[in-house]
């Protein structure tokens, strides 16, 4: 059973209300958008956001539930075949009520309610953006952690030139066999 709400009704009784929200809803989806009071407009966007939840399902039955509020079979047809498939990928918060001045005969608040658009580029390219953020953090902390592991004291160190048979196990010349390989290269480089 739907809450009441608070506060006087659209139109007077509640029939009358339900008659003024059909026909905001049957505009809305006709025309895309519409002007109206703020209330009005409050009022709308639970029933129209609702239809098209009903209208994503698509089958029979959610189209004779569509009908009891929307009244024009063209309004239904295009809420069924064009507007529905376009939020597929949308959970909800199909419409968007933007607040204008006031009224100039009476100074009520006005609004416009319109439809938004599909999410096409953002719902497909944010979860890959935070997967390559969050990738690109642990390979960080891979890299953070990895040179305290992976460089071991023994590890034997590559060099261009060739190692003498002295070399002690720490991978240590000693200065005279240094030495000796220096005077070497001098000597056959003069030759």
């Amino acid at each position: 059973m739907p809450t009441p709400t608070k506060g006087p009704r659209l139109g007077g009784s509640p029939a009358h209300e339900k008659l003024i929200l059909a026909n905001l809803a049957t505009e809305l989806f006709r025309h895309g958008k519409i002007k109206t009071t703020e209330t009005k407009a409050r009022r709308l966007r639970p029933l129209a956001e609702q239809l098209i939840t009903k209208a994503k399902r698509g089958d029979l039955h959610a189209r004779r539930r569509v009908m009891t509020v929307v009244r024009d079979k063209d309004v239904v047809y295009d809420l069924f075949a064009n507007i529905a498939p376009r939020y597929g990928n949308r959970p909800g918060g199909y419409t968007r009520i933007t607040k204008t001045g006031p009224r100039k005969g009476d100074a009520a608040p006005m609004a416009v309610i319109e439809l938004v658009e599909e999410l096409q580029v953002v719902a497909t390219t944010a979860p890959a953006k935070k997967a390559a953020r969050k990738a690109a953090a642990q390979q960080a902390k891979v890299e953070a952690l990895a040179p305290d592991e992976e460089t071991p004291a023994a590890a034997p160190v590559a060099s261009a030139e060739p190692v003498a048979d002295d070399v002690v196990a720490d991978n240590v010349v000693p200065d005279d066999v240094v030495a000796d390989d220096a005077e070497a290269k001098t000597e056959d480089d003069k030759a």
